[in-house]
C-alpha cells in the first residue's frame, strides 16, 4: 500500500464516513471542517449524526493514531498529499438549483497553502463543469499551481451502510484531466478495496460529476413510478403490491426501489433531481430532463394522498383527533430528517387540526429541534396510547415487529395507515385492525 496522507475536508455524514473509513484502510488521515463543536466531538470519538458501526470504527482509529481532526485548512494543506472534498451542496433557496457555497469555501480555503505537489478530489455531488471551475481556481490561487491536480471521485453512500458502501463499494469512478497523475494516484490510494475487485470507471471530468445525479436521477425514477403505478391501482380496486412483485421478476426491471408507498426523502435524492433540472436548464437542454418534474411531483402527491387517506380514516376531519405517527426519519438507520415524508406528513395533519405525537428509534432529537409544534413521545406505544388513528411511515424494523394484539390495548380506535406497505395486512386485519395502504385496495 502507498504511503499517501489523505485529508477530508468537510465532516459532516459524507466526511467523516469517509476519513474513518480511509483510516480503517491504514492511511494516515487528517479530517478537518469550520465547525469547531464538531471537530471537539470527533476527536472526542463521538460521531454527530448515527450511523450504524461507524462510531466504534472513530474511536478504534483515534487510538490508533492514524486519525485526527483540525480546525485548520493551512495544517491540512501542509499535511496531506492528497485532499478529499467532502462538503454539503445543499438545494438554494427558493431554487432548485444547488448552492455552491460550501464547495467554494473549501477549495478558496485551502488553495492559499497549497505549496506542494498534490492531488484535490472532489467527492460531493456537484453541477456538472464545476470541476473545470474549480481546477482554474486552484490554478490561479495554490502558490504550487500546475503541481495541484483535480478529479474527482463521487460518492455513492446510503445512509444506514455507508461504512459497508465505503469499504466495499459496488464501484470507483475516477474523472481525471488527461496527462496528469491523478489516476494512478487514485488507483494507489484504493488499492486494498481495488484487489478485492472492485470495478473502477475511469471518465472526464465531466462524466464523473454526472454519474451521481444520473443515478440519483433513475432511482428516484424507478421509485415514482411505482408510486404512480399506486395512484391507478387506487383508482380501479387494484393492488399495487402484487403488481410490483409480479414486474420485480422481470430480471429487466428487478424489485430494488420498486416498493410502493410514501416516495422518498432525505439529503441527496430531492435536492440531486431538482439541482439536476437546474443546470440542465442553464446548458439550454431541459428538455432532456423535463420528466424529473413529473417525478418531483409524483413524490409530493404521496405525502398529499398519505394525509387524505388519514383523514378519511377519521370520519372526514382531523380535528379533535389524535393520530400516532410511527417514524421522523426519512428511512429507516438513520437519523437525518432532511425532506421527511414522514415529517411532511405529521405537521400537515397538525396544522389541519389533529393533536399528532410522533416516535422514533433514533431521529427524536433532530424532529423535536425542528418541529416543536409537534409532540414526542419516548416509545411507539406512548405514542399510540389513546390514539383514533396510527400512522407507520418510517419502515424501521421495531415497527415492523410490532404486536398488532398489544398495541391494539392502547389505542381508542384500531386504525393503521401503513405508508411503507411492509406490514402484513391480513394479520393486522385478523387482529382486529382497520388496515389501509397506498395503493392497496
Amino acid at each position: 500500500m502507498t504511503t499517501h496522507r489523505l485529508t477530508v475536508i468537510g465532516t459532516g455524514y459524507l466526511g467523516a464516513t469517509h476519513a474513518v473509513c480511509m483510516a480503517e484502510l491504514g492511511y494516515d488521515v487528517l479530517g478537518m471542517d469550520v465547525d469547531v463543536d464538531k471537530i471537539k466531538r470527533l476527536n472526542a470519538g463521538e460521531i454527530p449524526f448515527f450511523e450504524p458501526g461507524l462510531e466504534p470504527l472513530l474511536q478504534k482509529q483515534l487510538d490508533s493514531g492514524r486519525l485526527r481532526f483540525t480546525t485548520s485548512f493551512e495544517e491540512v494543506a501542509e499535511f496531506g498529499d492528497v485532499h478529499f472534498i467532502c462538503v454539503g451542496t445543499p438545494q438554494k433557496i427558493g431554487e432548485y438549483a444547488a448552492d455552491m457555497t460550501f464547495v467554494d469555501a473549501a477549495i478558496d480555503g485551502i488553495a492559499p497553502f497549497l505549496t506542494h505537489p498534490c492531488l484535490v478530489v472532489g467527492k460531493s455531488t456537484v453541477p456538472v463543469r464545476t470541476a473545470e471551475r474549480l481546477a482554474a481556481r486552484l490554478l490561479e490561487t495554490s502558490p504550487a499551481g500546475a503541481d495541484v491536480e483535480l478529479a474527482w471521485n463521487p460518492e455513492f453512500l446510503r445512509e444506514g451502510f455507508a461504512v459497508r458502501d465505503t469499504l466495499e463499494p459496488d464501484r470507483l469512478v475516477f474523472g481525471v484531466s488527461p496527462g496528469g497523475s491523478a489516476e494512478q494516484v487514485l488507483c494507489d490510494v484504493y488499492e486494498p478495496i481495488i484487489a478485492k475487485g472492485t470495478p473502477v470507471v475511469v471518465a472526464d471530468l465531466q462524466t464523473s460529476e454526472l454519474v451521481k445525479v444520473a443515478a440519483n436521477a433513475f432511482l428516484a425514477t424507478k421509485i415514482s413510478f411505482i408510486n404512480a403505478m399506486a395512484e391507478v391501482c387506487e383508482a380501479v380496486g387494484a393492488d399495487v403490491t402484487a403488481l410490483s412483485k409480479a414486474l420485480s421478476y422481470d430480471d429487466r426491471i428487478g424489485g430494488k426501489f420498486l416498493g410502493p408507498g410514501l416516495g422518498f426523502g432525505g439529503g441527496c435524492l430531492p435536492k440531486d433531481i431538482r439541482a439536476f433540472m437546474a443546470r440542465a436548464g442553464e446548458l439550454g437542454v431541459d428538455q432532456a430532463l423535463s420528466f424529473l418534474r413529473e417525478i418531483d411531483a409524483i413524490n409530493i402527491r404521496r405525502r398529499v394522498r398519505m394525509v387524505d387517506m388519514a383523514r378519511e380514516q377519521v370520519g372526514g376531519t382531523f380535528t379533535n383527533r389524535r393520530i400516532a405517527v410511527f417514524g421522523a426519519a426519512f428511512k429507516p438507520n438513520s437519523d437525518d430528517i432532511r425532506d421527511s415524508p414522514a415529517l411532511d406528513v405529521a405537521d400537515i395533519i397538525r396544522r389541519q387540526g389533529a393533536t399528532v405525537t410522533v416516535y422514533d428509534p433514533e431521529a427524536m432529537g433532530n424532529a423535536r429541534r425542528k418541529f416543536p409544534e409537534l409532540r414526542f413521545a419516548d416509545t411507539a406505544f406512548q405514542a399510540a396510547t389513546g390514539a383514533d388513528l396510527v400512522l407507520h411511515l418510517t419502515e424501521w424494523q421495531e415497527f415492523r415487529e410490532m404486536d398488532p394484539d398489544a398495541l391494539r390495548a392502547v389505542v381508542r380506535v384500531p386504525h393503521i395507515v401503513d405508508g411503507r406497505n411492509i406490514l402484513d395486512a391480513e394479520d393486522w386485519r385478523a387482529k382486529g385492525w382497520t388496515y389501509r395502504a397506498l395503493g392497496r385496495p
